[in-house]
């Protein structure tokens, strides 16, 4: 029997963060959640091998942001899938440059059930060599 998919969902916007983690559940996932950079480190750090894909907001509350997140998960995790997300118009500059291959960048607002059809695609179609920017 496969185990569940496990996601690590990195925002600090507390409606959004439960509703992405309600609907990952809801689709068989299993879903560690962390509302700052730091915490989504320790969740790193204990976890980081088993986490299939990545969901980080860019601007998070104190030192560590999701691009830190980001480059944390890949140290333990070189393909997996990563979506970042963010509403700010200067993130959205800095994705083009700092985007890893096999990442997508959302801008928000976006539908949560996009989030799941991005990352079932990315994990059953490896997209390691490109890094995508959806409006």
């Amino acid at each position: 029997m496969l185990s569940p998919a496990t996601v690590l969902i990195v925002e600090d916007n507390y409606l959004l963060l439960e509703m992405l983690t309600r609907l990952c559940e809801r689709k068989g996932m299993r879903v560690l959640a962390a509302s700052s950079g730091e915490a989504a480190l320790t969740m790193l750090r204990a976890e980081g091998e088993s986490i299939d894909w990545l969901f980080t907001d860019i601007n998070l509350p104190g030192l560590i942001d999701g691009w830190t997140v980001a480059a944390a998960y890949r140290e333990r995790r070189p393909q997996g899938p990563i979506i970042y997300a963010s509403s700010s118009v200067e993130v959205e500059r800095q994705a083009e440059r700092r985007t890893v291959p096999g990442s997508v960048y959302i801008r928000k607002p976006f539908q949560a059930r996009d989030i799941l059809a991005l990352a079932g695609m990315m994990a059953s179609n490896g997209v390691e060599d490109e890094v995508l920017v959806a409006g």
